[in-house]
């Protein structure tokens, strides 16, 4: 008897869902002690493909930069 794979995988299904259309999370955490508030923090977190990501507009100028790096260092491997 040999194994089967019918049944289809959560998390590569999540996974592919999440770098095609991305996902953004928002939190907002206020830290009250006696009703005083001490601590407030804003979280935002975005999680997609990078090709999702500069369709948004995140992330443009670190991608350039990278890639440029990346264009340097093989230009300066070609010359050793």
């Amino acid at each position: 008897m040999k194994p089967e794979k019918n049944e289809p995988h959560a998390v590569v299904d999540v996974l592919d869902v999440l770098l095609r259309d991305g996902a953004m999370v928002q939190a907002d955490v206020l830290v009250t002690v006696a009703d005083v508030p001490l601590v407030g923090i804003n979280l935002q977190a975005a999680v997609a493909g990078m090709t999702t990501m500069r369709e948004y507009g995140f992330f443009e100028n670190w991608d350039a930069e990278v890639r440029q790096s990346a264009g340097d260092r093989a230009l300066r491997s070609e010359d050793d």
